[in-house]
């Protein structure tokens, strides 16, 4: 094994101190460039997840019956009542078209008078817990 001598051990010092200090590996700037439909998917997964249900919210039934009539009734709806989401759900033998996602009953009950004016066979369907 070769021993180093006090010089030698100061320059190798020196020289390791010198390339430590030039590395900045934190000062780096970084751009990020993403593409506009991410943003979106982002956005449509924040609204996905804000109305799976907890059984904790009020929903109006305004359909029970064949697919193509519910897929044909959520259209309607959708673009009559723009702002309330809703959805279809299979229950043997037919199916549902449920909307809304309302935190109280007095808001569930405003928008069924609302929506009864439109739709024949609609009621509220209450949280279960």
């Amino acid at each position: 094994m070769r021993i180093l001598t006090p010089s030698k051990k100061i320059l190798l010092s020196i020289s390791m101190f010198g390339l430590t200090y030039n590395i900045n590996a934190q000062d780096q700037n970084i751009t990020l460039n993403q593409d506009s439909k991410f943003e979106q998917l982002l956005n449509d997964k924040r609204k996905i997840n804000t109305s799976i249900s907890t059984n904790e919210t009020y929903k109006i039934q305004i359909f029970s019956g064949k697919s193509e009539e519910a897929k044909k009734t959520l259209s309607n709806f959708k673009r009559e009542f723009n702002p309330i989401d809703g959805t279809i759900i299979f229950n043997t033998p037919n199916y549902k078209v449920i909307v809304g996602n309302f935190k109280t009953r007095i808001e569930a009950e405003r928008n069924l008078e609302e929506i009864k004016k439109k739709y024949k066979s609609v009621f509220l369907v209450k949280p279960s817990k």
